[in-house]
C-alpha cells in the first residue's frame, strides 16, 4: 500500500461508512451580530483538531506539502464526522484544493477527493476518482470499500459484491466481512448474514474499536430489518458504549426509538445536538409527537436551514427534508416530491421507506409500485416496508379519502 495514503486509511474507512447510511449535516447559521458566538464546540473537538490556521492550510499546499496536506486534511475529514459539523469537510476541501481538480492527483489525495464528493452525493464524480486510484494500484483495500460504499447506495449489489470481494486480503477482515455480509443481507439473505456477523462479532476479539462499532451498527441496522427489535437495541446499545458520539449511530438508535413509540428517550439522547440537521430532524420529530415547548423551535430551526440548502443549491439534505415534510409539516405533497428527487440520486431502505411511506401519504400509485419494484429486483427485506405494502392490497382500496386521515397514520 503507498505510505502516503496511512494518514487517511482510518478516517475514510468511517466517514464511508457513514455516508452510505445516509447521514448529512447542519447547515452553517448566518449570525445576526459580530459578537455572536458561531457555535459552541465541546471540548473534545479542540483537543483533536489539528493544528491548522485556516488561513495558512491553503498556502501550505500550495507549497505542495503534500504529505501535510493528506494528514491534515485526513483528520479534518474524521473531525467533521465525529462532530457532524461540515465546515471541517470544507477546510478539508481547501487544503486539497491545489490538487482539487488536476487529473493526475497524487493517489492519497484521490482518495480523500472521493470521500468528499462522496458526503456531497456526488456519487459518480467520487466513483471516477476511485476508478482512477484502483487502475493505478488494485490492491488499494480502501478505494475498494469506499467503492462498495457508493455502490450499495446506488442500489448496484452485483457490482458492490464484487468489490467486496476484491478487498479479501486488503483490509482487515471485520471490514472486508462487514462489506461482505451488508451486500448479502440486502439481496435476499437477511437472516443468515445477520447471524454470520453476530457470531464472528461475539467470538472474535476485534482490536479496532472503530470497526468494532462498525459491526455493531450494521447488526442492529440488519436486526431492525428483519423485525427483531430487542436485538437491534442490544446492537445500537452496545455500539454506542464504543462511540458515544457516532453521529450515524445516534441518529439510526433515535429512529429505532421513534419507530417504537419511545419518543421521550430521544429526547435525553440528541438534545446536546442541535448543530446536526439529521439529529434534530429526529429531535423535532419526538418533540413534535410528545407536544413540548421545544416543538416548535425546533421545527423553525429547521425549516430555516433547510431554506438556507436551497438558497445555496444543496441538494445533500433531501432525504431529510421530505421527512421533514413528510412528519413535521405533514405536507404529503412537498414530501412525495422530495422524497422522489432524493430516489433518484440514492437509494437505500431508508430512502424506499421514505418514498413508500409519501407514496402512501399522497396517494401515489407509481411511487408505491416504484418501491415493489425496487423490493422484487434487489431481494431486500425489511419487515417495515412489508407491513406498509401489506396494508395496501389494491390501489383503488389503499386509502382513506381525506389526506388528513392518512397523515395522521404515519
Amino acid at each position: 500500500m503507498n505510505h502516503s495514503l496511512r494518514p487517511a486509511i482510518r478516517s475514510t474507512v468511517l466517514l464511508a461508512t457513514l455516508v452510505a447510511w445516509g447521514l448529512s449535516f447542519a447547515a452553517p447559521r448566518i449570525p445576526q451580530r459580530d459578537d455572536e458566538p458561531v457555535a459552541r464546540l465541546p471540548a473534545t473537538v479542540f483537543a483533536a483538531r489539528p493544528r491548522i490556521s485556516p488561513s495558512a492550510a491553503p498556502q501550505t499546499s500550495r507549497l505542495a506539502d503534500l504529505d501535510r496536506a493528506i494528514r491534515d486534511a485526513g483528520a479534518l475529514v474524521e473531525l467533521g464526522r465525529r462532530t457532524g459539523d461540515p465546515r471541517y469537510a470544507g477546510q478539508a476541501q481547501a487544503i486539497l484544493r491545489p490538487w482539487w481538480d488536476d487529473a493526475q492527483a497524487p493517489d492519497a489525495v484521490l482518495l480523500l477527493r472521493a470521500v468528499l464528493k462522496q458526503r456531497n452525493h456526488q456519487f459518480d464524480d467520487a466513483l471516477a476518482d476511485l476508478d482512477k486510484l484502483l487502475a493505478r494500484r488494485p490492491g488499494t483495500g480502501q478505494a475498494r470499500l469506499s467503492r462498495a460504499v457508493i455502490l450499495q447506495v446506488q442500489s448496484r449489489y452485483p457490482e458492490a459484491a464484487q468489490e467486496c470481494e476484491r478487498m479479501q486480503g486488503t483490509l482487515p477482515m471485520p471490514y472486508a466481512l462487514s462489506c461482505a455480509l451488508a451486500v448479502s443481507g440486502a439481496t435476499g439473505k437477511l437472516q443468515a448474514s445477520l447471524r454470520t456477523l453476530e457470531r464472528f462479532v461475539a467470538a472474535t476479539p476485534v482490536a479496532d474499536p472503530a470497526a468494532r462499532a462498525w459491526m455493531l451498527g450494521l447488526a442492529a441496522e440488519l436486526a431492525e430489518r428483519a423485525g427483531r427489535g430487542k436485538r437491534a437495541r442490544q446492537h445500537y446499545l452496545a455500539a454506542l458504549r464504543i462511540d458515544p458520539q457516532d453521529q450515524y449511530l445516534l441518529a439510526a438508535y433515535a429512529d429505532f426509538l421513534l419507530d417504537a413509540g419511545r419518543n421521550g428517550e430521544v429526547l435525553p439522547l440528541l438534545q446536546e445536538h442541535v448543530d446536526s440537521d439529521p439529529l434534530l430532524l429526529r429531535l423535532s420529530i419526538a418533540t413534535q409527537r410528545l407536544g413540548t415547548a421545544q416543538a416548535q423551535t425546533y421545527r423553525t430551526m429547521l425549516r430555516e436551514r433547510f431554506q438556507a440548502s436551497r438558497r445555496r443549491a444543496d441538494r445533500v439534505h433531501l432525504r431529510e427534508e421530505a421527512r421533514f415534510a413528510l412528519s413535521v409539516e405533514r405536507d404529503a405533497a412537498a414530501a412525495l416530491r422530495l422524497a422522489t428527487e432524493n430516489w433518484a440520486v440514492q437509494k437505500e431502505p431508508a430512502d424506499a421507506r421514505l418514498l413508500l411511506e409519501s407514496g402512501l401519504a399522497a396517494g401515489d400509485d407509481n411511487a408505491i409500485g416504484t418501491v415493489r419494484a425496487w423490493l422484487a429486483a434487489t431481494g431486500m427485506e425489511d419487515r417495515r416496508l412489508q407491513r406498509h405494502l401489506a396494508s395496501t392490497p389494491h390501489p383503488s382500496h389503499r386509502f382513506p379519502r381525506k389526506p388528513a386521515e392518512r397523515l395522521s397514520k404515519l
